[in-house]
């Protein structure tokens, strides 16, 4: 199941700093993001088989909409301190990108197509 967690941040109104670490299994082994993305435009329409991923809203916002065993979940990232974590098994869809958006996704799996699965649950 999907998990929205908030990540440790410090600072004050001067500025802040946000880490990540300890929140998915193992090393991260692949980091991009996503950017650029029209607000009408879907994104993903898939789910893994054994990676898991953490996505990061660094500028911007949209919507995640994740479905895990017949079971779904709707998630606004809009804030850079807020972490969603996929595991393995949620299908998801991401849209309703705001034009600044910029979306990290850090894997603890390097690319393999034979991971994905397309077939919404």
């Amino acid at each position: 199941m999907p998990q929205l967690i908030e990540l440790s941040t410090f600072g004050s109104e001067e500025g802040r700093l946000t880490v990540f670490e300890k929140v998915l299994p193992g090393d991260i082994k692949r980091i991009f993001y996503i950017y650029g993305v029209t607000s009408n435009q879907e994104r993903a329409k898939h789910g893994h088989l054994k990676a898991w991923n953490a996505l990061v809203s660094i500028s911007g916002s949209c919507r995640i909409r994740v479905t895990h065993n017949q079971q779904e979940e709707t998630f606004t990232l809009d804030k850079p301190n807020q972490c969603l974590i996929l595991q393995p098994g949620d299908w998801h869809i991401m849209d309703q990108f705001t034009t600044d958006a910029i979306l990290l996704v850090m894997s603890n799996e390097y690319y393999d197509k034979s991971d994905y699965f397309f077939e919404k649950p």
